[in-house]
């Protein structure tokens, strides 16, 4: 850790155990022991643009020996022997140690993320807790089913349910943690073993979460956690041949590869990949609302966020005065220290993520979008950039097909039902969508219309651990939370009898 990042921490201040944390020397976890590499990569925090700490960077081998450990597990270790009610027990001993660390996981998370710390124990924390409970639940819920067969003789049919067997996971740095765990509850619930590689930019809440998983009983292999960058760990992960099921979220273009991949090993694939989520805005809206969800969205993590409603279509009626009410409060934001409770916005992630949003504003302004707040480098330390709204923009602008990625809202007017709904499809993702009006009979309507895995009514980015999330066309397929999930994780063998 440097001097600017010690100084940045003691400004506001973290608890002993993110301290202790953050001097420990770090690892990869490997059938629950430490192990590390030669090579080591710098992790970065993003309010200062200092080193916060360094972490080992895995190879192959690396990985050719975490998903060895894993098989054990999976077949013949103890993992393996674990019942269903066992792994119930040891996920719920995972949530109450999460839910026990809280604190130290936010400060971990905020500092390494550059999350505002507020929105982090609230989301990022305390929906992992929730998530693990949920599929705790699920363990010792999972049930094959009885056939009535019709083939001559006396027979007799069922189906088992069984886990598919390892599992490779890789994460996005923008929700490190909650995503983690979105990729390792429902697997392990189901019995499955785990190799998980974290983001190369965020991998340091998943080595402490590594830590309560030694406290919580988890048997060694059951899950693996392999440092890395992407190009090496993350390739290596998704064509290893001892993979079973490979889970990716990230952008589109890595993700066409890593489904290529996948799919060479004949292995399924999850994909939730890149959006922009357009919210259809009607003139019988509620604004407040509108203005509310853009808060939880697109200005929320920064604006790093697939789901965000980064495209915001408003009925030409009000839409002067829509785009006035969430100017006036993007522009009121509290940007700044992740550490203080009242910041909800912290900085972009790195200085290439920076550049790449500050680029995109320049674009639009090329294009001809009215600039009605932020919009400039605000300079200074860190990564920081403005939320920004464009206005006066149409479907043709790059800034309105291509996710950004930042605290950016793109604005289009529209006139009629037909048109908002045709400009809303029109885009090569189909994550989510909102639509904002007091008519019911529209909204049902739109939500056969609009192309996207989910559809909110009146909101936006609403998220909980026994709802499906996943998207349809460029933005993947299959789905995290829910039930549903825990299909992805799970083969059906069919049986006969002869009685």
């Amino acid at each position: 850790m440097d001097d600017a990042v010690k100084a940045f921490i003691n400004e506001k201040g973290v608890s002993e155990q993110t301290r202790a944390f953050l001097n420990r020397s770090k690892a990869h976890f490997i059938a629950n022991a430490w192990h590390s590499s030669e090579e080591s990569i710098e992790v970065i925090e993003p309010c200062t643009g200092g080193i916060l700490a360094t972490v080992p960077c895995g190879d192959s081998a690396t990985v050719d020996h975490a998903v060895r450990e894993a098989n054990k597990a999976f077949s013949g270790g103890e993992w393996s022997e674990t019942t269903p009610a066992q792994r119930a027990r040891v996920l719920t001993r995972m949530a109450d140690l999460v839910e026990d660390k809280l604190q130290t996981l936010a400060e971990i998370e905020s500092l390494d993320a550059g999350k505002a710390i507020a929105g982090c124990k609230e989301v990022d924390i305390g929906g992992s807790i929730d998530l693990l409970r949920y599929m705790a639940g699920w363990a010792t819920k999972i049930d094959g089913a009885t056939r009535s067969v019709s083939v001559p003789g006396d027979n007799f049919a069922f189906t088992l349910k069984e886990p598919v067997g390892v599992v490779g996971a890789i994460v996005p740095w923008n929700w490190p943690f909650n995503m983690a765990i979105w990729k390792l509850a429902a697997p392990l619930a189901v019995g499955c073993s785990v190799v998980l590689k974290p983001a190369q930019l965020t991998p340091l809440s998943m080595l402490y979460f590594a830590e309560l998983c030694l406290e919580a009983g988890l048997p060694p292999g059951a899950l693996n956690i392999v440092l890395g960058r992407g190009s090496v760990v993350g390739e290596a992960l998704v064509n290893h041949p001892d993979i079973n099921k490979v889970s990716f979220t990230g952008s589109t273009p890595v993700g066409i590869g890593v489904g290529q991949a996948a799919i060479g090993n004949l292995n399924p694939v999850t994909l939730e990949l890149g959006g922009k989520s357009p919210m259809v805005v009607f003139a019988d809206a509620d604004i407040q609302r509108v203005v509310d969800a853009t808060q939880q969205s697109v200005f929320f993590n920064t604006g790093q966020v697939c789901s965000a409603g980064s495209r915001v279509y408003i009925q030409r009626e009000i839409y002067e005065q829509t785009v006035g009410a969430i100017a006036a409060r993007a522009s009121s934001m509290a940007v700044g220290h992740v550490l203080d409770e009242n910041t909800e916005m912290g900085p972009a992630i790195s200085a290439g993520q920076k550049a790449s949003v500050l680029d995109y504003i320049a674009i639009g302004k090329e294009e001809g979008a009215r600039v009605v707040c932020g919009g400039e480098d605000p300079g200074g330390e860190g990564f920081f950039v403005q939320p920004t709204l464009l206005a006066d923009c149409h479907n043709g602008m790059r800034v309105v097909q291509e996710e950004i990625f930042g605290p950016v809202l793109v604005a289009i007017p529209f006139d009629t039902e037909e048109e908002g709904v045709r400009l809303a499809n029109d885009n090569i993702y189909g994550l989510a969508a909102s639509v904002f009006t007091q008519d019911v009979s529209r909204a049902h309507r739109l939500i056969r219309q609009l192309e996207a895995g989910t559809v909110w009514v009146n909101t936006h980015d609403m998220i909980d651990a026994n709802t499906p999330f996943g998207g349809v066309k460029q933005s993947g397929f299959g789905k995290d939370l829910g039930p549903e999930q825990l299909d992805h994780y799970l083969k059906t063998k069919a049986v006969w009898m002869a009685l």
